[in-house]
């Protein structure tokens, strides 16, 4: 399983769809709140090439993006494969 982490907001319903898609694949992630931290919010602007807006998804520091793109994954079949084949 990749290492995932997905920044995100407490009062974000995009976010609250992407962990849960994640918690019903069983996959553990690292959730970094930007709410609170000017900071952190930057860093992850920067590392999601610009983007700005919550929740943005990582598996193995690479980006996959938004909460619609895990969903897309999700649709495609191409986010078991994902989660299957990682680490191995």
């Amino acid at each position: 399983m990749p290492k995932i982490e997905i920044y995100s907001s407490v009062f974000c319903p995009y976010c609250a769809r992407a962990k849960n898609l994640l918690k019903k694949k069983g996959a553990e992630f690292i959730e970094i709140d930007v709410d609170g931290d000017p900071a952190v919010r930057v860093a992850m602007t920067e590392r999601a090439q610009g983007r700005s807006t919550v929740p943005q998804i990582f598996f193995d520091d690479e980006l996959i993006g938004g909460s619609d793109d895990l969903v897309a994954l999700e649709m495609s079949g191409e986010l078991d494969r994902i989660l299957q084949s990682s680490g191995e």
